[in-house]
């Protein structure tokens, strides 16, 4: 982990009590598809995300944040605390499919909503809604604006020639670019808030997903690109953009020195090399190389995490969960135990990864792998088994399987203990390229 010297100054603040006087609020933005180098702060060099990676100097980077290959599958992680393995949840939930996040798992925003929180989903929802049961308005939010499913229009909010568009689990018609839209609806919501409770606000964009639609001045500053990329960069603007009105919403209501900003992409990014930049990294969406399960993600709460931080400890998305059941108080009993693990002291106290293996599963039962420590290995579909040193080979080039076999047999023996018990797939496998 590196420190730089504003985070060593504020050591000895941040080692004491974590809680503010108030329970925090909880912005989580999450970006759609979004590569690991397409953002400044994390590499980036011809998209402008000023908003962004302001936030981000305000807080700490992640270096080494993972999440699953596609969407619906981090959506599940990140709401639930718990790997596919246990939720079923491998691969995307298709329009209509009749499955989803299962009813029996406990979600983050009933978590919180126990805890006295307002809960609130502005964007894209992917985890069922083929009853009423599976949609978010009861699964612990309590206010819900935008769109169940993936891959829709921009503009006219269809998809597959249907309206996704809802508010309150209920069809809504309105005419705007969804980029724009979510980040008024939330920015509402951040105004409405009373002083004397806490909001938690999950912000899961489809920018910058496909299709790939963007309004002419988000796109014009990047026309020297190539034509997708310069289209991605203009839809990426639109997130910064977005997440800096509600930035403003938030200190306009005097709602910042209390808000614990977390920022990630669902997957590594779509079309890489072309569309999005996952430099160095191997690999995209879909994959379960760093590229595709490897993202750019920062978090940042003035005072309680010090500015300037570079945390290079592995953590995974199901960490959330615990963590944010802790820092707030939730009551925590609950059905089904977290496969996450609580992360707060590393993010604020220099502590180790409480992690000695880390799980990254595919899309299939049979593609999986495992982070530990500096090393990870990998089952991929050849079902030829890959090991790589991660610290000195990032880009995962050199495989080093057969020159280690004794750690090929431990880190295998550990990847099938964390998998004995994998429940099947949720549904049918849909393909993974129209979400």
């Amino acid at each position: 982990m590196k420190f730089t010297a504003a985070v060593v100054a504020l050591v000895a603040f941040i080692c004491g009590p974590c809680f503010a006087a108030a329970p925090p609020n909880i912005i989580y933005f999450l970006v759609d598809d979004m590569g690991y180098a397409d953002c400044g702060f994390n590499g980036g060099k011809d998209i402008l995300t000023p908003n962004i990676d302001k936030l981000a100097k305000l807080g700490a980077v992640l270096k080494s944040f993972y999440v699953q290959p596609l969407c619906s599958p981090t959506r599940a992680a990140l709401l639930s605390g718990r790997y596919p393995t246990h939720t079923g949840v491998y691969n995307v939930v298709t329009p209509g499919a009749t499955w989803g996040l299962p009813l029996d798992e406990r979600t983050l925003p009933q978590a919180l909503g126990e805890a006295g929180y307002t809960t609130a989903i502005c964007g894209k929802w992917h985890l069922g809604e083929f009853r009423a049961e599976y949609r978010p308005s009861q699964r612990g939010f309590q206010h819900q604006y935008g769109h169940m499913m993936g891959n829709l229009d921009y503009n006219t909010h269809l998809r597959d020639g249907k309206l996704d568009w809802y508010r309150d689990d209920q069809p809504l018609k309105e005419e705007g670019y969804t980029t724009r839209l979510i980040a008024k609806e939330a920015s509402r919501l951040i105004r409405a808030q009373p002083a004397d409770k806490p909001l938690f606000l999950y912000v899961p964009f489809n920018g910058i997903h496909s299709p790939f639609q963007v309004p002419t001045n988000y796109a014009e500053p990047y026309q020297n690109l190539p034509k997708l990329r310069g289209t991605v960069a203009g839809m990426l603007a639109a997130v910064d953009e977005a997440i800096g009105q509600i930035t403003d919403a938030l200190e306009e209501n005097g709602m910042r020195d209390n808000t614990l900003i977390i920022f990630c992409s669902d997957n590594g990014g779509a079309r890489a090399g072309k569309g999005t930049m996952n430099t160095p990294l191997r690999g995209g969406k879909g994959g379960i190389y760093e590229g595709g399960v490897r993202v750019a993600a920062f978090a940042t709460w003035p005072g309680k995490i010090a500015a300037g931080a570079t945390i290079d400890e592995p953590m995974h998305i199901v960490d959330w969960y615990p963590t944010l059941l802790k820092l707030t108080g939730a009551p925590t009993a609950q059905k089904h135990a977290p496969d996450g693990l609580d992360i707060w002291p590393v993010l604020t106290q220099g502590a180790k990864s409480p992690h000695d293996a880390i799980l990254l599963h595919g899309t299939t039962l049979n593609v999986k792998a495992l982070r530990m420590g500096d090393w990870k290995l990998l089952l991929p579909a050849s079902d030829k088994m890959e090991l790589f040193n991660l610290v000195k080979d990032i880009s995962e080039k050199q495989n080093l399987a057969d020159a280690q076999p004794d750690r090929v047999k431990a880190m295998r023996a550990r990847l099938d203990e964390m998998t004995k018990d994998a429940v099947p797939l949720g549904g049918p496998l849909p393909g993974a390229d129209k979400e």
